[in-house]
């Protein structure tokens, strides 16, 4: 223990201090992502909000992701930019997080705060991430490219929200459980600076494990990536060409992009 105290934390910890100075950066970096993606930058709206949410959750690690991936370098370079391949799977993990995390944290806060046991918990938790995740973050916000029906973007969007979910859940759920049953069992208490520290530090282990799926579905044309309000998806389509590959009648699969059309230049 340290001898600072803080109100209503009483005697802080050391890792309270810590989380203190983590949380006084994360604010900085919320900051600077919404007034840049909100005022700058030409990303399409929702990518807009994901940015601001998941810098909230991964604090300066947003940040940094959030400038060498989408911060548009000067103004009407925000298509190039965002063409190669390893920022389209940015922009779709970050779609993923954004509406994932939100459902799974704000269940951890509710559940902690009744609190219900562990297993109880990630059950909540799980279907919160996932139902928020494919019903607000991606179904909402794709039904335009399914001729404004939502159902139908429910069903297109079901399979890669799956996936994506679920490597984010195998890397937040180990990481929640080994710190929450650690030594510091305040972790437990969303009323404690842990929690909100183990949420963060799971969120970047859930956007790690999360990456590498998100790219490949990108790839193979499962899930969009960055895009701009002017090219809708993969760097290059424009929305015409995105609603074609996504139409009922064109199929119940979408095509994986040439490379003529897909934008990712290199790899």
């Amino acid at each position: 223990m340290t001898e600072l105290s803080l109100a209503p934390f009483g005697r802080l910890a050391w890792i309270d201090v810590v989380l203190l100075a983590w949380f006084g950066l994360t604010a900085l970096s919320v900051a600077y992502v919404a007034w840049d993606a909100l005022r700058n930058n030409p990303e399409l709206k929702v990518m807009k909000w994901g940015w601001v949410l998941v810098t909230l959750y991964l604090g300066p690690v947003g940040l940094v992701l959030y400038v060498l991936s989408c911060k548009e370098p000067y103004p009407g370079a925000h298509e190039r930019f965002i063409q190669l391949l390893w920022k389209q799977g940015m922009g779709s993990t970050i779609h993923c997080v954004a509406g994932d995390a939100t459902g799974i944290i704000v269940a951890a806060a509710i559940t902690g705060a009744l609190g219900l046991p562990m297993a109880v918990d990630l059950v909540i938790e799980y279907v919160a991430g996932f139902g928020f995740g494919l019903f607000i973050f991606q179904s909402l916000f794709m039904k335009d490219m399914m001729g404004g029906s939502y159902s139908a973007a429910v069903r297109h969007s079901l399979l890669p929200e799956w996936l994506s979910m679920n490597f984010m859940m195998a890397g937040m759920f180990p990481t929640m459980a080994i710190l929450m049953m650690g030594r510091d069992m305040r972790a437990m208490e969303p009323t404690e600076l842990v929690f909100w520290g183990t949420m963060s530090a799971a969120v970047i282990v859930g956007f790690i494990v999360a990456y590498p799926i998100n790219l490949w579905m990108v790839d193979k044309g499962l899930k969009h990536g960055m895009g701009t309000a002017r090219v809708l998806g993969k760097g290059g389509h424009t929305p015409e060409a995105e609603k074609a590959r996504w139409q009922p009648n064109r199929g119940t699969q979408p095509q994986p992009a040439t490379s003529g059309h897909s934008g990712h230049g290199g790899r």
